[in-house]
């Protein structure tokens, strides 16, 4: 599936809740569906600067697409970071970073956020697009052959 295509699906699955609660029910049972992160990856070095919550966020390069996996202590920080994860893992990093995640607003999670988790989604979302201009430099160094 495409971006945009995941992005729509989410988009359609929190249409079918009115209530905000609703929402956030629907987020902690988005946060079981989370892969497990290694425990290796579950230390500081991996910690999102900027979460009031702890979010571990690993990502590897695999092939030319990035994957992630993480996990928060937090239930419904979790289920964010799964919603992140599912739009962006299996991504090439030029898709990550280019990536225009308009689904956000659409559902309404920013402004139904308390300021501290809302800032902590603007963090997952750049230190994922961090790993992105990461993997993407590594690759243009590597063609270049400097």
């Amino acid at each position: 599936m495409s971006l945009d295509e995941i992005q729509n699906e989410i988009i359609e699955e929190f249409e079918i809740f009115t209530d905000w609660m609703d929402k956030y029910y629907y987020l902690i049972e988005l946060s079981k569906n989370l892969p497990a992160i290694s425990p290796d990856f579950k230390t500081n070095e991996y910690l999102i600067e900027g979460c009031q919550s702890k979010v571990w966020l690993h990502a590897e390069l695999e092939g030319d697409k990035i994957r992630f996996s993480a996990d928060s202590d937090a239930i419904i920080t979790k289920g964010i970071i799964a919603l992140l994860v599912r739009v962006m893992a299996d991504r090439k990093p030029e898709d990550i970073m280019n990536a225009d995640l308009y689904f956000i607003d659409k559902i309404g999670l920013k402004e139904n956020l308390s300021p501290t988790r809302s800032n902590g989604l603007l963090a997952m979302v750049k230190q994922m697009k961090l790993y992105a201009l990461a993997y993407h430099a590594k690759q243009n160094k590597g063609k270049s052959g400097t």
